[in-house]
Formats: structure tokens, sequence, C-alpha cells
């Protein structure tokens, strides 16, 4: 009973999901792709806005070459900066720069009005606050 709960439960999420990244995707500022905001997102949580490249691949769901191709890109544009890692030779640090955060701001806001509408309009404040609560108990678990 509990493993098909489980599977059905998961079924469910993992539709929701689909759907409502449709539903972002479609309305998602062209100024980024999805990919290169999820890059400038991370770097703008980070300390100082930059982390190692190797860290920066752990949070974005991509492949390691994929990431870099995509860091040498928003590099290229002058949305981020690499640079060797002092601390090891073999590391590079990737910082978000002032264009690259005044963008990565731009576009967020315009994507927050889109989950806004999408999943804050679905679920009221309560339901909001067990979504955000069982999501982050599955991530750590």
């Amino acid at each position: 009973m509990a493993a098909t709960t489980a599977v059905s439960a998961w079924e469910a999420l993992f539709r929701a999901q689909v759907s409502v990244m449709r539903d972002l995707a479609a309305e998602f500022p062209k100024a980024l792709s999805l990919n290169e905001y999820d890059v400038l997102f991370n770097l703008s949580r980070a300390p100082e806005r930059r982390c190692r490249l190797r860290d920066l691949t752990q949070q974005v769901l991509l492949s390691q070459p994929s990431i870099s191709r995509l860091v040498d890109r928003l590099a290229h544009r002058g949305l981020v900066t690499k640079e060797p890692d002092e601390t090891d030779g073999r590391g590079t640090l990737v910082a978000l720069t002032s264009e690259g955060y005044d963008l990565y701001r731009t576009v967020a806001l315009e994507h927050s009005r889109s989950i806004e509408r999408r999943v804050g309009r679905a679920l009221n404040a309560t339901e909001l606050a067990e979504l955000q609560r069982l999501a982050i108990k599955l991530r750590s678990h």
C-alpha cells in the first residue's frame, strides 16, 4: 500500500511540475534562457555573487560540459566573469557582473509575476507553506 501511495504521489508531483514548468517557460522573458537564468540565480545567492564552477555545476541541472559552455556564453555577453581559483589552480571562479545582476533582477521580477499567476493563484497561503515544507523535506531526505 505505501509503495502504491508513494508512486501515485510522485506521479502527481511530477505531472504538476511538468505542467507548471511548461506554462512558466512559455511566459519566460526572452532576455535569458531558463538555464542561463538558473546560473545567474545561483550566483546571485552565492557569497559575493561568485562561486567555483564545480559548486555551480552541483546547483544547476546540467552536465559539467554543458554548464562550462553556458558560462562561456554568459561571460561573452558580459553577464559573468571567469577567473582562476587562487586556492586551487585547477578550479575556476565564476562571478556575476553588475550587468548580469541587473539583468537577473529584471528577469526575476517578471518571472516571479508568472509564478504568482500560475502557482500563487492555484494555492492559498496555507497550501503554499505546506508545499514549500514538503518540497524542502523531499529535497533534504
